[in-house]
């Protein structure tokens, strides 16, 4: 097994308490594996790839996610503790982020599978379905020192199956809104005292999730809807009068009537926007109470943003309408410009999905075991997690660039840290086995580091 440096080894023994001895000394080898390999991310290529080739037990390596007992909970929380300690200053808010993303898995033994909408191969109003399992994902979005743009870090993942699935399985529909109430009650009781902000996409601006939110004093951010149903705050009531006491005062004007309205005066502001650019809006914002069937309603704070944009192919301005909000009412520091901001920042998380897929072999797994599949993909995203805090010990200012004659790269992506990591591995990989074999076989070193850089960028 090779021997990474003290940093390394320090980082992952964070996560021996979770294991016994035998399954963490298992565990580590696929970690290593998983880091090296190209292509698909199963447990034979792992092997491979650290030279086990022959290993006339490899069914132990699969019993570490099929079989061994530990407990996703846990690694979730050293991890979140890891990232927490490295990236985020003490006093300063911990942003999350929340999303769903498919894996298109089709396999007859694989129970969680169902049919899902394929937010990737749907365009232009046409709805795509896939077979596979749609996985929720929360992440911590901190700054690494290498470049401008904040990282999405997955540190848990849980599965959310159709309601089809659940009934064919006998199970409880849970959807991704339970799921993520779920998941942030463990984060807030790992961190009590800590402020907490969570930005999620329009799939999750429901009412029961501003509740739970407020609930457990987490600050939701997500879009609204500009036909949402808007209500004032209930007048006080004489206590003398009977009867139920009003949840909600007169209804407002809603959001889109407000942003068609000739005589809306529009505040301006400079706004972090998309792509790392910063873009001139209008605004309106308020406090109100939002209201949906069958619900209590929930206070909120709404901005509605007005802005132009230019159309590609016909060169004309378009202007344009959002809407978005935040749970916390109570706190007059809460800018407009930082709720647009806590959202648009949640775009770190479609990048995140994306460089998974394309670096570490999501949904090329192979498992169809129920706790096999349950585990190997929060690993992998976990993994992505990994190899930043290894990088970060290996490199905690400056990250060495892939560089050439014709091209100069300014800020790191995920493949460069992926290849540092990989070339401090194979470099404990090259150093152990020369001194175990007894052998020495001299290879260029303009040759070797060619080698070792196509291996390290290998997808």
């Amino acid at each position: 097994m090779l021997t990474p440096s003290p940093q390394i080894i320090q980082l992952l023994q964070t996560f021996a308490v979770v294991f016994t001895v035998p399954t963490f000394a298992n565990a580590l080898v696929l970690i290593y594996g998983v880091i090296l390999a190209p292509g698909r991310r199963t447990v034979a290529s792992a092997l491979r790839v650290m030279g086990k080739s022959q290993e006339p037990n490899p069914g132990r390596y699969h019993r570490v996610l099929s079989r061994a007992r530990w407990s996703m909970w846990q690694c979730s929380r050293l991890l979140l503790g890891l990232l927490v300690d490295t990236f985020v200053p003490e006093g300063q808010p911990l942003e999350l982020l929340v999303d769903e993303t498919l894996e298109r898995r089709a396999g007859k033994r694989i129970v969680y599978k169902g049919w899902f909408r394929d937010a990737v191969r749907s365009a232009g109003g046409r709805i795509t379905l896939s077979l596979g399992v749609r996985w929720c994902c929360l992440c911590l979005l901190v700054r690494v020192p290498w470049t401008s743009r904040a990282w999405a870090l997955p540190f848990m993942t849980v599965p959310v199956l159709s309601e089809k699935t659940c009934r064919r399985l006998g199970k409880v529909h849970r959807g991704g809104v339970f799921w993520t109430l779920e998941m942030l009650k463990k984060v807030r009781s790992w961190y009590p005292e800590r402020q907490l902000v969570l930005a999620a996409d329009a799939g999750y601006a429901a009412v029961e999730l501003v509740a739970g939110c407020q609930q457990m004093k987490v600050n939701l951010v997500s879009r609204l809807r500009l036909d949402a149903q808007l209500h004032a705050f209930a007048a006080d009531q004489p206590a003398s009068k009977r009867g139920v006491k009003p949840k909600k005062g007169a209804r407002l004007r809603s959001l889109k009537e407000i942003f068609a309205g000739p005589m809306t005066v529009w505040c301006q502001a400079e706004v972090a926007w998309y792509g790392g650019q910063s873009r001139q809006v209008g605004y309106r914002t308020g406090v109100c109470l939002w209201y949906t069937p069958r619900r209590d309603p929930v206070p909120i704070r709404w901005v509605l943003v007005r802005y132009e944009e230019r159309n590609g192919r016909t060169g004309k301005m378009t202007v344009h309408g959002a809407a978005f909000f935040c749970t916390d009412v109570a706190d007059t520091q809460i800018t407009p410009e930082r709720i647009i901001a806590w959202y648009v920042g949640r775009w770190n998380i479609e990048v995140t999905f994306e460089e998974v897929r394309a670096h570490l072999g999501f949904q090329t797994q192979r498992h169809w075991k129920v706790r096999a599949v349950e585990r190997t993909t929060p690993c992998l995203f976990g993994v992505f997690s990994l190899i930043v805090l290894m990088a970060q010990r290996l490199h905690p200012d400056l990250l060495p660039l892939q560089a050439s004659g014709w091209y100069s790269k300014q800020e790191a992506s995920f493949s460069d840290v992926l290849a540092v990591v990989r070339g401090h591995l194979w470099d404990a990989r090259n150093k152990m086995d020369s001194a175990q074999s007894g052998q020495t076989y001299l290879i260029p070193a303009d040759l070797w580091r060619q080698v070792q850089q196509v291996l390290a960028y290998a997808a």
